[in-house]
């Protein structure tokens, strides 16, 4: 049953992102009345500071967090492979070269450049989107290029050669798809680095803006409150913690069943 767990808990969280614009929530819906209610029968998590529902926010929360999470994943992957897989099929100075650019970003704290990023683009659903995916690329190409380095000498790439087949095409059909089982656990680990990056975002306010919800904004918003009403951190920090920790149980998995060393151990 424990082994279950995250699969349950990931499924949910997909289920309420897909399922939120046809569940008839109200999350911008302000009932003064009900200012800062702890949960009970009318509100199974209470409200916000505004009578907002916690539990529609949250719901909502999770429509933002898949969707950034999948979105600047997805960039970054796309991006970061074909980079990386370029430079070490290209070799010479263009491969020196994007080294070097690999070496510069990551001499900069990933979180820190995104946040600039942010900052100049100004905040919103897309720039965050590529703020993070433009410093997410890196990993990809680094594992890329490593995992294209050790592949290029193979006998099928060698033919490929040899019957004229060009760079692009054997990169993308011959090289990549072999490198897909490592991209694959990089990229379960990236979902989950995403989902909290976007959430410190948007707890500085460089995500997406009210009234839009984010289980970052909701956690901001709730942190004045701590004391007379902590449901309202609560619930979205614990939220944010079940689903990063599930993805990273189910990365583990994945990569354990992927690598043919483990395997055989």
């Amino acid at each position: 049953m424990l082994r279950l767990l995250p699969v349950l808990i990931l499924l949910l969280w997909a289920s309420a992102a897909l399922l939120a614009p046809w569940l008839g929530l109200e999350p911008n819906r302000i009932d003064l009345p009900r200012i800062l209610a702890a949960p009970g029968a009318a509100h199974l998590l209470g409200t916000d500071d505004l009578g907002r529902p916690v539990l529609d926010r949250l719901l909502v929360g999770a429509q933002t967090s898949l969707f950034v999470g999948v979105g600047v994943v997805l960039l970054s992957a796309l991006v970061g492979s074909l980079i990386g897989g370029t430079a070490a099929l290209a070799g010479g100075w263009v491969d020196l070269l994007i080294v070097r650019i690999v070496d510069v970003f990551l001499a900069f704290p990933g979180i820190l450049l995104a946040i600039a990023l942010a900052g100049l683009l100004g905040p919103g659903l897309f720039n965050v989107i590529f703020a993070l995916g433009a410093v997410g690329w890196v990993g990809y190409a680094r594992l890329a290029r490593a995992q294209v380095l050790s592949l290029r000498s193979r006998d099928h790439v060698l033919a490929a050669r040899a019957l004229g087949v060009g760079q692009a095409r054997i990169l993308w059909r011959h090289l990549l798809p072999l490198a897909l089982a490592p991209l694959l656990v990089e990229a379960t680990f990236g979902i989950a680095a995403t989902i909290i990056a976007e959430a410190g975002l948007s707890f500085l306010g460089l995500g997406v803006q009210p009234p839009a919800a984010s289980w970052g904004s909701m956690i901001r918003d709730g942190v004045a409150y701590m004391l007379v009403a902590p449901h309202l951190v609560l619930a979205p920090g614990l939220t944010l913690m079940l689903v990063v920790l599930a993805i990273n149980l189910l990365g583990d998995r994945l990569r354990d069943r992927l690598d043919v060393r483990l395997a055989k151990g």
